[in-house]
């Protein structure tokens, strides 16, 4: 039997590194992605929180109810069946998530592209007779985050950073028959999160500057250039990954680099000329 204080010690220390450091945690799950989610139990009516890793899935986040193969499903699935609004922790922000098990065709498709990421799924479900469940996360609360408007500004750009980091791992090391489903899926969703949040400064944030401090309209002209440049890439990126694109491994990584440059030097920029007047507007 395994011990389960020992299991217990592991996802807190797990846990407290992954709170200390802004979602990063060393050791085996150095290049995971991984998220902290906290159910209400089904019987005790009290808050359980484990670290569970994900797959990126467009607005959604994927989670496996593996328990390593076991023969029953962990805790955490029977908490959010039972109640399903739960809180997530994503390493920048906090927030509420509605949780829904996939089922039939949808949930095979979804197995099936982690196993292709990742065989240590496979192995998982070759180890128990369980159809190993697939939940996907849906976030519930979109208001704006809480804090100081530059603090989670940088919050957001660590989150891209983080993300660009991981994928830029998974096309070096993907195989030279091109790229697998699901790493198509996370390069399409960061595609997909860069348009969405460049389109609400675009549309908020930037015009929010204008009104505020002309002064910095030379800024303000260079970011937007910034952003059309990314757009760009991230069109171009979104072509090469798609079906209809060419998809091998060293157009892919090409377009990663070159969005990484791209992407870094304005998020850098950005910071430097934005944070610290984002920071004292903030109520």
């Amino acid at each position: 039997m395994p011990d389960l204080n020992e299991f217990h010690d592991f996802n807190q220390r797990i846990i407290d590194e992954f709170r200390a450091n802004a979602g990063r945690v060393a050791g085996p799950f150095e290049n995971a992605r991984l998220l902290l989610l906290t159910t209400v139990g089904a019987r005790t009516g009290r808050p359980h929180t484990v670290p569970v890793g994900y797959l990126p899935d467009g607005d959604r986040r994927l989670i496996i109810a593996s328990a390593g193969g076991g023969p029953r499903h962990p805790a955490w699935y029977h908490n959010l069946v039972a109640r399903p609004r739960v809180t997530v922790e994503d390493g920048a922000f906090t927030y509420q998530a509605d949780a829904t098990v996939l089922g039939g065709a949808e949930r095979d498709r979804a197995f099936a592209r982690a196993v292709e990421a990742d065989p240590g799924w496979g192995a998982y479900q070759a180890k128990t007779e369980r159809v190993i469940p697939v939940v996907a996360l849906v976030r519930a609360d979109v208001g704006p985050p809480p804090g100081r408007f530059g603090d989670a500004l940088i919050a957001i750009h660590g989150a891209f950073r983080r993300e660009l980091e991981l994928i830029r791992r998974e096309v070096a090391e993907s195989g030279p028959g091109g790229l697998g489903a699901q790493l198509r899926v996370n390069c399409l969703t960061l595609c997909q999160g860069l348009e969405m949040h460049h389109g609400h400064e675009d549309a908020a944030m930037f015009p929010t500057m204008d009104a505020r401090h002309p002064e910095l309209a030379g800024t303000m002209a260079r970011l937007r250039e910034e952003h059309e440049v990314v757009a760009w890439l991230v069109g171009r990126l979104r072509e090469v990954v798609s079906e209809g694109g060419a998809g091998d491994r060293a157009t892919v990584l090409a377009e990663v680099d070159r969005l990484v440059a791209e992407l870094t030097a304005h998020l850098d920029h950005e910071e430097e000329r934005l944070v610290p007047i984002l920071n004292a507007m903030s109520p």
